[in-house]
């Protein structure tokens, strides 16, 4: 039975010519576990907060949206907020009160449940998720894991029948994401809930989905089972470098057979079809260290005098003209170092050094003025007009300014944009001040595969013109393509500090799928590419393919 149904449905934007989403129709099926991808722009988010009447957005709709048989705007008030749930991207948006088991009854109260019932679900759902003992914590002292969950916990109480996700896992570390989408299997497996989610970490979303629904230029171009979808993306490269990397590899390598979509087939891929006679590729010249751009030196912070140090004996030193990521946990302090190294926050103890001077000793801006710039995690703090137009204007820059095509966005409200294009506007608006230093904070956070490859070869521009880069990420992908060293955060501390393929090769969790899918069998593979390359050299079993 159809739980959902979209039937020719085009919406726009106040002011704007051409729609965010034209003629789109799909079904979703009750129990279906959908995935919904496509460009940065393509009308992921507009699509799923339609089908979400409380927080649709303004501009003009037309077509028909119907739960169960019911068109969207008939439904009774307390059937839409109930049975249809909705998870933000950013768990700050969605959580309204200041205690995690106020959070969990704010939903059945709102609904006007008794206190009795209210009791038995929010305690039924917080031992379903595990969160007993933070039941009681005030939820500022979460990590973004937890609070994410928390958020999943608190629709979930209410009992909906359909649930729909945007990206939930964009500022979750590699592993508190797993955890979030092995949940999402464990509901959908466990209790039939219907899923439906846009995100652009795929690699283990395509596996466990039903079907995949991809977006390109607000147009549904395919709805189908996963292998049949990733198959009719072989000629959209800009589409395909989203998919899991054993689909990716398969066309790179211009196999036939069936796709393989998980780590395990795309392993059994690559035994069944190639030799390891050569196991590794030549390894890559290690660049020489300059001076240190940024360092750290036994930096302790806490957030309050009664609190723990979140920071702890911090020592790391980036040196200038690289690219360094810095991975690690929720709550490891990698935003935390972050601030620190812009005088956003002030340690109680050690020295932090920007090209040699420590940073009390940059007076009157001058940390600001053509040397240290931030691009925060919450690119929304940097917006201060209506218009995207007005704040590159004043920024001091035009829209071909940027190596991003950013005309398109000009007369739009920045809080009207994707997450994706909500970031490009905002790096615009950094990269005007011209630093020598960049810290980027969650930089690639919705930004599509093609865009995120755009976003490297800008980095790499950067690096070339003297720029050195600092990046707090939890995408080890991007990390593994892109970054010169990287280290990784862990209570408080940078820990194990190397360049990319050392450093991921050696890893089992925070490594890229790449990595995973040849261990034991080639060496020191942490990309795509260089598998390509590796089966390349070798020879193929016998002519045989997967």
């Amino acid at each position: 039975m159809e739980i959902l149904t979209v039937e020719n449905l085009t919406f726009s934007y106040p002011g704007e010519t051409s729609p965010a989403i034209e003629d789109i129709s799909f079904s979703v099926r009750d129990g279906d576990f959908t995935v919904v991808c496509g460009a940065t722009g393509s009308g992921k988010s507009t699509l799923l907060r339609l089908l979400k009447r409380e927080i649709a957005p303004l501009g003009k709709c037309c077509g028909r949206i119907c739960y169960r048989g019911t068109a969207l705007d008939a439904l009774p008030e307390h059937t839409s907020a109930q049975k249809i749930g909705f998870v933000m991207q950013n768990p700050e948006q969605q959580i309204v009160t200041d205690k995690v088991w106020h959070e969990l009854a704010f939903g059945p109260e709102n609904l006007g449940w008794p206190q009795e019932t209210i009791a038995r679900k929010t305690a039924e759902m917080a031992s379903y998720f595990g969160i007993e003992h933070w039941y009681e914590k005030r939820v500022s002292e979460l990590s973004g894991g937890q609070k994410q969950l928390l958020n999943l916990a608190a629709v979930m109480v209410t009992d909906p029948d359909i649930l729909i996700l945007d990206e939930p896992c964009a500022q979750l570390d590699p592993i508190a994401a797993s955890d979030f989408i092995a949940t999402l299997k464990k509901l959908n497996r466990d209790f039939s809930l219907t899923i439906l989610i846009v995100e652009h970490r795929l690699e283990e979303l395509i596996p466990i989905c039903d079907r995949l629904l991809v977006l390109d230029a607000g147009k549904v171009l395919t709805c189908d089972t996963p292998q049949a979808a990733a198959a009719r993306l072989a000629d959209r490269p800009e589409l395909l470098c989203a998919m899991p990397t054993a689909t990716r590899l398969f066309h790179a390598l211009k196999l036939t057979g069936t796709c393989p979509l998980t780590v395990r087939d795309g392993r059994r891929m690559i035994e069944s079809a190639f030799d390891h006679t050569v196991r590794a590729l030549p390894p890559v010249p290690s660049c020489e260290h300059g001076r240190a751009a940024l360092s750290f030196e036994g930096v302790f912070f806490r957030y309050g005098r009664e609190l723990p140090d979140v920071l702890r004996d911090l020592d790391l030193t980036i040196f200038e003209n690289e690219i360094f990521c810095i991975l690690g946990g929720n709550g490891s302090g990698k935003t935390t170092a972050l601030s620190a190294a812009a005088g956003l926050r002030k340690p109680h103890t050690g020295t932090i050094r920007v090209f040699g001077k420590k940073l009390k000793d940059y007076k009157n801006g001058a940390l600001y003025r053509e040397c240290l710039a931030v691009l925060p995690q919450d690119v929304q703090t940097t917006f201060l007009k209506n218009t995207v137009a007005e704040e590159l204007a004043d920024a001091n820059i035009g829209a071909s300014d940027f190596p991003f095509d950013l005309t398109h966005l000009l007369s739009k409200h920045p809080y009207d944009l994707s997450g994706g294009e909500q970031q490009l506007v905002a790096l615009a608006k950094v990269l005007a001040t011209k630093p020598k230093l960049l810290l980027l904070d969650e930089p690639t956070k919705g930004l599509d595969a093609q865009k995120k490859a755009a976003f490297i070869q800008i980095l790499r521009r950067l690096k070339d013109r003297g720029v050195t880069i600092v990046v707090v990420t939890h995408d080890v992908e991007f990390t593994a393509a892109c970054a010169d060293r990287c280290a990784l955060f862990f209570r408080g501390q940078a820990i194990a500090a190397d360049e990319p393929t050392a450093f991921f090769a050696d890893n089992r969790f925070y490594t890229t799928a790449a990595s995973r899918m040849t261990k034991g069998y080639f060496d020191r593979t942490v990309t795509v590419e260089q598998i390509a390359a590796l089966c390349a050299l070798n020879a193929r079993k016998g002519g045989t393919t997967c």
